[in-house]
């Protein structure tokens, strides 16, 4: 498996695509919405820059992406608003993702996005600023611009995927586990975590050099709120329910267990204080703000939380949460077993988690975590 080459999150905008089934990162996108602001304020403020220039790294595509340039024209506009240049401020933007990502289907939504753009502001009697939108193509672990060019970074659920399985997770090492699973040994564990840290740590470098001194980043993690790696809520469930799915297709024959023994999901779920850590580490950039949300694992739940209890309930958020995770997943899957299982594995998967939630006595939640930095002057 290469990840730069074979990840992706499930294209187009049918009834498995990400488009259709991003809510969870549409609702961790909406929380930022104060950070992304104040951080606009500050670079119009400090900065006064005539271009200002916004790239969104592992955007992926449906509405998710267009939320937030529509989230950041919007505190641009307020910003005009309330100053008396001469000449207003424009807006380029560049959205970056993985070479397989659907950037096709991003840019034939354009047309319909900047009428709506129009129409927001031309309510709030404003004129929404000149703005440029252009994909960028290639790994977030790599240089992506030029020196000192961009003045805010914005990532929002991609910074957890590591750029590869770890290092020296080989063979049968994690037997029976496709993450950090009850069983797995605290040595894969950490090579999890030395993954985490190495490409963190070199995300932060290529960032600092592509900021302009005093730019600022907003960050976006699933993470977890226990130090202990074994424990990350709802994530750590789920994917504790996907391995129990394709064990049951290895018993019934159409997995090999071979199969299963050498799949581990590139992905690390950092706690806050090792992102703290690392950014310290870095000594490039001030922590202005981190937040530490807890939210409903189920897409379906409104915003406070609270799920409709029953069995009916419980199906429709079983094939919900398999829906939101296939359209994530799906690539990996294809990529090391075979499409032919797809279907079935995320029908037996959403099985599992009506069977969780029907039975479990705490429900689960997700961890989000939102850093605010600041590159130093």
């Amino acid at each position: 498996m290469k990840i730069e080459r074979d990840f992706h999150m499930t294209k187009g905008d049918g009834e498995t695509s990400y488009a259709g089934n991003s809510r969870i990162q549409r609702r961790a996108i909406r929380l930022t919405v104060p950070m992304v602001e104040k951080a606009i304020r500050e670079l119009s403020m400090d900065l006064h820059p005539q271009s200002m220039v916004i790239a969104d790294l592992g955007c992926s595509s449906g509405p998710n992406t267009l939320l937030f340039i529509s989230t950041a024209i919007a505190a641009i506009c307020e910003n005009l608003a309330n100053t008396t240049i001469e000449s207003p401020m424009d807006a380029q933007f560049f959205l970056n993702d993985l070479p397989g990502n659907d950037f096709n289907q991003i840019f034939q939504s354009l047309e319909q996005f900047e009428q709506s753009i129009a129409q927001n502001c031309s309510h709030k009697g404003l004129q929404p600023p000149p703005h440029y939108i252009v994909g960028v193509p290639g790994s977030f672990y790599t240089r992506l611009f030029p020196c000192n060019s961009v003045h805010l970074f914005h990532s929002s659920f991609s910074l957890m995927w590591l750029s590869q399985v770890p290092e020296h997770l080989d063979g049968n090492m994690n037997e029976g586990n496709i993450h950090i699973g009850e069983t797995t040994p605290l040595s894969v564990a950490k090579l999890y975590q030395d993954q985490f840290e190495k490409d963190f740590s070199r995300f932060l470098r290529m960032r600092c050099k592509e900021l302009v001194p005093g730019g600022h980043m907003v960050l976006t993690v699933l993470g977890r709120k226990s130090n202990d790696m074994f424990h990350a809520g709802g994530m750590t469930t789920a994917f504790e329910l996907l391995s129990k799915a394709l064990h049951a297709l290895v018993a019934k024959g159409n997995v090999e267990k071979r199969e299963l023994d050498s799949f581990n999901v590139p992905i690390y779920l950092p706690s806050a204080h090792e992102l703290r850590q690392l950014v310290q580490k870095n000594e490039l950039l001030d922590i202005g703000d981190i937040h530490i949300i807890s939210t409903s694992w189920n897409p379906i739940d409104d915003d406070s939380g609270l799920a409709v209890d029953g069995a009916a309930a419980a199906q429709a958020a079983g094939k919900s949460i398999s829906a939101t995770l296939r359209a994530v997943m799906e690539s990996l899957i294809v990529s090391h077993f075979r499409e032919s299982i797809v279907d079935e594995l995320f029908a037996v998967f959403a099985h599992n988690i009506t069977n969780h939630i029907e039975n479990e006595i705490e429900k689960s939640s997700l961890t989000v975590i939102s850093l605010s930095l600041q590159a130093r002057q």
